[in-house]
């Protein structure tokens, strides 16, 4: 290919946000196929692309590719005086002379007064470090709108840098444009000083702008006066010339206007685009040195090869003077030894050590572990609970006795080689759980012991989505909300948090092409719908924005200002790094992620209410792992609220298993996943752990030898660690060999098995395993390679796992009373874990002025509502009502309460919401009762207690007498109160949910029989997510919406005793239900449901009022199959009927074969019907012992 005569220098990646359309792929392979020998990139005010360009380009080294240099620049925002200026400023007479100046590309100060713009380019790499750190202190001390430099920093760090004049929107063609011919020349020759004469370009573009245009001669002549040289460029924002209108698109999702609006910012004139080097020559043929000029500035660019090289930038710890990173690591080891085994530890444990050791210490690690130890054992410290390990790192002795893990390794048969290789070395990786409501604290505590300056958090990159570009479209070509949402409904669903391309959904190729049907059909039969999805298209795979990794955490040895670029976020001052975290940890920075674990919070604040509670101390870390209370619970799968046990599908696994130890828990949360499910690897191991399977061998020849390794496990694979011992033991592999197998097996591709297979047939040919042997058990290793779990990850959560089950098991309502706060601001899963407290028969009592505090606590065995949960009360009153309680004691009435809480507390709405929220239920005063007098009383507290200072203590005059009130307010309360529903009512206002009692409580066997399913069962992670089911619940909200043809339909709420669940109703079924719609109405509902992105839909086809009164006394039918109507069972049944003695009939039901016989009990049983009934029932009979249930 003939190599072009042009380069291009001014030009946008998507890195220029929501303004540049041009990724870095398509760039590079543009300019390669013009044969252009190189291309800039210089984006707006940022430099957060650098990284990525500079790694594209090497794909362009001339070999498979052809040879295109890459040019690293920005294109910089620069105040118009200081960058500590926080005013508009504009260098024109009047205000109005150059029309609009909010507008870019007016005639004054772009940015309406507030920057102006430059392009630079980085010349060599102390040029790149000056370029990233401009860019930095723009955004740390400039920061206007934009972050914005200025002469005084450019002037600083200069060297190496080459600019120009700029866009229509630089200083230099502003002050022209104003006619300010002298200032222009006066500012020119001001840089040209700062950079150098042949480092400051004139630069000269045309897109049939005016502004442009007019200010060319006066550009010329500046250029001649001052001797500059002239530079020819071309403002690219987009690749192809076709990429017009995607771009246009993209500005507009940027300035959030429609396409059609006419006042919208757009681009004027025309060729923003990667023009070809003819194209680009035609523009000026009178001054061909423009063009010269972009080649002679190529040649003076150096290799950046330095900047992005790895260099190892861990830092090192702080150790005393005298001691290396090593030797106080070594130290550290010692006193851990000391403190976990003693003064004569194991020979196993010492040797563990030096073989780690042996690895860490040569590749410079020490440090890694002290600095990560350091975090760990100060968080304790601070009172912050830190998770007991996670990830591979679990398997170091090393961080085992720093106190980074709790784990011990060699306990549970975890491999050092699969946390570090010494045969691939790669910087050691440790993630870190902390207590998710404290995680800031740590991140605070990091950044002032290692510096400000040598951390940071991370950069991530918003890229647009499919479904997200059909909305931008959608909004932006103006159509109603309803078509875009039709649109995206019919999209494929996202799996696992991934979607379907929209380019892909159009591929006969694509493994989900099949789903994409509906989409396709809609596409090819409505216009409107093919404009939104063809403009969405143009949209897709674009940067949005920056946000903030959600864990992530640089550290380094140097101050990061010197290594990359830098941005502060303007609205709360967190300086991040620029790049994402992959690219800096390639540049040798050293990454964490700190993430939070909300059930160590729960944990943490259990403890606490267990001190409270009972005056125990309970140390998690001295917890048995042997307790039966806790392997009792978790074999009846009574997990809801257990960390990664409490799905339905799982308690099912669990009952299944029936764990006995420790070892099951870390199985079994290996094997609930994709890859073991598949190969029903989870039942396998339930079913043979209690012999109702046989052990089957790999291979009989290899049963011996694979005991060691499998036997745990019923000879089934679970674990990599596994897959790495095999390796060892039978074929001769290092541990570190048998890591790189494993890997090799996990990439399932042929000829890398190909290979690999070699080496393992040899080695187990060496000793002595037959042909048949070795096939065999390859071909069962390979698959499970590709989803073999981490043991170490599984035993680190399983011990959070088996903490959580033993603080549910052995102290119910304190965990409760911590799981409940912990998911105050979720009301299904609050609702969820209320309904699974009442199933194990802890009540949950009502908030009260005189017994609560701002969070669930736990009281006895009983668990007491927070006065914080409540609507309208902020912790601030709470802590005041509290405070007065514990001076005063408990108020005996409503009248003495409001005589001694502060005057903060006399608010109206709060204390409604109180009575509203049965806050005074324990005084003996009706809800109705103190609605009818609360207002009269709280303005008698308010005068009274802004009057204090007249001697009046005694909020109602009565003093020590029995004089009648002075104010004129009796201390009496109407008795009379509201009907059961409407005071449940205005406790779910308050709570969101009902909690001293629920209006469909008593009819739970009704509700049985007319639903297929119940509504917790569809909004848990594993319930049905398709085909057609019915549900019966109390409307508790209902939207109207209407359709782009104007039909109403409705998104219903219901809800029953367990969950919450939103029913679609459309257009159709609406108009003939829309009289059953009110709220509390009880609806029973039948419709089909769907997954969309992740979540279960549901759209009503029939809906029925259900006509159930408010009746305590409705009948309870049990049924049983006939061969379990036993003396002992009906004895137990017995004794369960007359534990709820109540007004309900019971109706027996025994089931035969073909036939089935009813018998109405004796009026003695006759029983409450209500949850606790229900779950005392299930647990004796089985869950299918209420007619109805399917589930």
């Amino acid at each position: 290919m003939a190599r072009s005569d042009f380069v291009h220098l001014h030009t946008h990646t998507e890195y220029s946000m929501l303004d540049g359309a041009a990724s870095n792929e398509r760039l590079f392979a543009e300019v390669a196929r013009q044969g252009m020998p190189a291309v800039a990139m210089t984006d707006h005010g940022n430099m957060f692309g650098a990284y990525e360009f500079f790694q594209i380009a090497k794909k362009y080294d001339g070999n498979e590719n052809p040879l295109v240099k890459p040019i690293i620049g920005i294109e910089a925002y620069v105040a118009p005086s200081s960058r500590h200026s926080r005013k508009q400023e504009f260098w024109g007479r009047r205000r109005g002379d150059g029309g609009d100046p909010d507008v870019e590309g007016g005639k004054d100060v772009s940015g309406g007064g507030r920057y102006t713009h430059m392009t630079m380019w980085a010349k060599n790499p102390t040029g790149l470090h000056n370029l990233f750190t401009l860019s930095s202190l723009a955004s740390y001390e400039g920061y206007y709108m934009k972050p914005r430099m200025d002469r005084e920093i450019i002037s600083q760090y200069n060297e190496g840098v080459i600019a120009s004049t700029g866009c229509p929107s630089g200083e230099v063609q502003t002050r022209l444009r104003l006619g300010q011919f002298d200032e222009a020349v006066e500012t020119a020759g001001a840089y040209q000083e700062i950079f150098g004469k042949d480092h400051y370009f004139c630069e000269l573009m045309d897109h049939g702008v005016p502004i442009e245009r007019q200010v060319r001669s006066d550009l010329l002549r500046l250029a001649k006066k001052i001797d500059a040289p002239l530079l020819l460029t071309n403002d690219s924002h987009y690749v192809n010339e076709d990429d017009a209108d995607a771009h246009d698109s993209l500005l507009c999702v940027g300035v959030g206007r429609n396409k059609d609006d006419p006042n919208r910012f757009r681009f004027n004139g025309s060729g923003y685009y990667i023009k070809s080097s003819d194209e680009m020559r035609s523009l000026f043929p009178d001054m061909p040195e423009a063009a010269d000029n972009t080649l002679a500035l190529t040649e003076m660019i150096e290799s950046y090869d330095d900047v992005f090289a790895h260099v190892d930038r861990m830092p090192q710890f702080d150790v005393p003077e005298g001691e290396t990173q090593e030797s106080w690591l070594r130290k550290k080891i010692a006193e851990g030894l000391d403190e976990k085994y003693g003064s004569n530890p194991p020979q196993e444990v010492l040797d563990r050590i030096d073989k780690e050791l042996s690895v860490i210490e040569p590749l410079g690690f020490s440090s890694y572990f002290l600095v990560v130890s350091d975090i760990c054992n100060s968080a304790r410290a601070m009172g912050v609970p830190v998770g007991p390990g996670r990830g591979s790192a679990a398997g170091s002795m090393v961080a085992y006795l720093t106190g980074i893990i709790q784990v011990n390794p060699l306990e549970h048969g975890l491999l050092f080689e699969r946390f570090l290789n010494p045969e691939r070395v790669n910087p050691p990786d440790i993630d870190l759980d902390f207590d998710d409501r404290q995680r800031d604290k740590v991140i605070d505590y990091v950044t002032r012991k290692y510096g400000a300056e040598y951390t940071s958090q991370v950069n991530t990159f918003g890229k647009i989505k499919a479904k997200a570009a059909v909305k931008d479209a959608n909004r932006i070509l103006g159509y109603p909300f309803a078509l875009g949402d039709k649109i995206t409904k019919a999209m494929p669903p996202d799996v696992m948090g991934k979607g379907v391309p929209l380019s892909k959904i159009f591929d006969p190729e694509h493994p989900r092409y099949a789903e994409g049907t509906e989409f396709r059909q809609l596409v090819a039969d409505n216009p409107d719908v093919a404009k939104v999805v063809e403009t969405a298209r143009g949209l897709e795979g674009l940067i949005r924005g920056t946000g903030v990794h959600a864990c992530a955490f640089i550290l380094s040895s140097a101050p990061l200002l010197d290594l990359v670029p830098m941005h502060r976020r303007d609205k709360d001052g967190m300086i991040i790094a620029g790049f994402a975290y992959p690219q800096l940890e390639e540049m040798g920075l050293m990454k964490m992620d700190f993430l939070g674990l909300r059930n160590l919070g729960i944990m943490d604040h259990c403890l606490k209410i267990i001190k409270e509670n009972r005056g125990e101390e309970v140390d998690l870390n001295a917890v048995p792992l042997d307790d039966q209370n806790t392997y009792d619970m978790l074999s009846r799968g009574d997990t809801l609220g257990v960390f990664q046990l409490d799905g339905t599908a799982m308690r099912s696994l669990l009952r299944l298993m029936g764990p006995t130890g420790f070892d099951d828990i870390v199985a079994v949360l290996a094997l609930y996943r994709p890859g073991p499910m598949g190969a029903n690897a989870h039942i396998l191991y339930a079913q043979r752990k209690n012999g109702r399977e046989p052990i089957i061998p790999i291979h009989p020849e290899l049963k011996e030898d694979l005991d060691e390794i499998l036997a745990p496990t019923y000879h089934l694979i679970v674990y990599q660690e596994q897959i790495m011992s095999i390796a060892r033991k039978l074929a001769g592999y290092t541990l570190g060999g048998a890591d790189l197998l494993r890997r090799a097996m996990g990439k399932k591709k042929k000829h890398i098995l190909e290979e690999n297979f070699v080496p393992f047939q040899a080695g187990m040919r060496k000793n002595g395993y037959s042909d048949d042997a070795i096939q065999t058990l390859w071909d069962v290793m390979v698959p499970f390679a590709g989803y073999a779990f981490n043991k170490s990850h599984a035993a680190g959560y399983g011990l959070v796992s088996y903490w959580t089950a033993y603080l549910k098991a052995n102290y119910p309502a304190e965990y409760g009373a911590a799981l409940l706060t912990s998911v105050g601001d979720d009301k299904d899963k609050m609702a969820l874990y209320l309904s699974d407290m009442r199933a194990q028969h802890i009540k949950v009592l009502p908030p009260d002025v005189n017994a609560s505090s701002l969070e669930f606590t736990a009281v006895g065995e009983d668990i007491r509502f927070g006065l914080g949960a409540i609507r309208n009360v902020g912790a601030s009153a709470v802590n005041d009502i509290i405070a007065t309680r514990q001076e005063h004691g408990p108020a005996k009435d409503f009248f003495e309460f409001l005589d001694r809480v502060p005057l903060g507390v006399c608010n109206k709405r709060l204390i409604e919401s109180l009575i509203k929220a049965g806050a005074f239920d324990s005084m003996g005063h009706s809800r109705r009762g103190l609605m009818a007098v609360y207002e009269q009383a709280v303005d008698a507290a308010t005068e009274l207690k802004r009057n204090e200072a007249n001697g009046q203590d005694d909020l109602f005059g009565m003093g020590a007498t029995d004089a009648p009130p002075e104010l004129g307010v009796e201390r009496v309360v109407p008795e009379e109160d509201w009907e059961r529903r409407t005071k449940l009512s205005f406790e779910r206002e308050m709570l969101s949910l009902y909690v001293s009692d629920h209006p469909l409580r008593g009819m739970e066997s009704i509700l049985e029989a007319e639903r297929d399913v119940p509504l917790a069962r569809l909004v848990s992670e594993d319930g049905p997510r398709e085909g057609t089911v019915t549900v019966v619940g109390m409307v508790t909200q209902i939207v109207r919406r209407t359709t782009k043809n104007g039909d109403i339909w409705a998104s219903v709420t219901i809800e029953d005793l367990d969950a919450t669940f939103n029913v679609a109703c459309f257009p159709k079924v609406y108009q003939r239900i829309e009289p059953l719609l009110a709220t509390d109405a009880i609806l029973k509902i039948r419709g089909r449901l769907r997954e969309r992105d992740e979540t279960v839909e549901m759209s009503a086809s029939d809906v029925w009022l259900l006509d159930i009164r408010d009746n305590d006394s409705l009948p309870v039918t049990v049924q049983m199959h006939q061969t379990r109507c036993t003396r002992p069972v009906v004895e137990q049944l017995r004794a369960v009927l007359r534990n709820h003695p109540g007004p309900s009939e019971v109706h027996l039901r025994l089931l035969g074969d073909e036939s089935v016989t009813a018998f109405k009990l004796a009026d003695e049983l006759k029983v409450a019907n209500g949850q606790p009934l229900m779950a005392d029932l299930k647990a004796l009979l089985g869950p299918h012992c209420i007619p109805g249930r399917t589930s």
